[in-house]
């Protein structure tokens, strides 16, 4: 029986992930027009070290995955906080996803990303995109469908140009968002175990420390 090896782990953590990716994004450092959005929670610890470097503002685009029942870290779509839907028709088939399940899945998202907005922003508004190139980060990308809906949704506020940048992602990750002006993505193994396996330490983030991090970047 030959046994398959799987690769060294590319990241020590999310924080790493975001240095090595920060300077994959050197070209856009200083520039006035660019903005840097997280996708939480995990995304936000790789974005902060990206804003500093490049020394843009940071904020969150909120966004939220539609779990399959009995199976919620597997994405049956995902959903904006403006309303931007994006569902994945294949695994809603082979999952057996019915549309009642999905529209219990969407109450429940919509209800949380109003606790989040509430949590995370307080009474801050939501970066003004309108115009701006914006580098939207995340930890990883499996299926990429959180990241669509978040491509939808700051396609729909008018930003001049978008670029997805996560650490790891399948081979085929570029291919995943045609509405992206670019995809950077330095960790693309052949054989994509998930996003956690680029990673030597890989907890979950809080809210609290997801609010903690966007209160260091918020506008004076």
């Amino acid at each position: 029986m030959r046994l398959r090896l799987l690769p060294d782990r590319r990241y020590r953590d999310r924080e790493h992930a975001g240095r090595v990716l920060a300077e994959a994004l050197d070209a856009f450092t200083g520039r006035p027009d660019v903005i840097v959005l997280a996708l939480p929670r995990g995304g936000v610890d790789v974005a902060a070290p990206i804003a500093e470097r490049l020394r843009a503002p940071l904020d969150v685009c909120l966004v939220h995955k539609l779990g399959v029942p009995g199976w919620p870290e597997v994405a049956a779509g995902a959903i904006g906080e403006d309303g931007a839907l994006v569902v994945n028709d294949d695994v809603v088939r082979e999952s057996g996803t019915t549309d009642a399940d999905l529209t219990r899945a969407i109450d429940a998202a919509r209800t949380e990303l109003r606790r989040r907005q509430t949590l995370y922003r307080h009474d801050r508004p939501p970066a003004a995109v309108a115009g701006k190139t914006v580098l939207i980060v995340d930890d990883g990308v499996a299926t990429g469908a959180t990241m669509a809906a978040a491509l939808r949704t700051l396609r729909r506020r008018s930003v001049a140009g978008a670029v997805v940048a996560v650490p790891t992602g399948p081979s085929e990750v570029a291919d995943l968002f045609p509405d992206a002006d670019r995809v950077v993505c330095p960790d693309r193994p052949g054989y994509f175990v998930g996003v956690s396996a680029a990673y030597d330490d890989f907890p979950q983030l809080t809210d609290a420390r997801v609010a903690d991090v966007l209160a260091r970047f918020a506008p004076e």
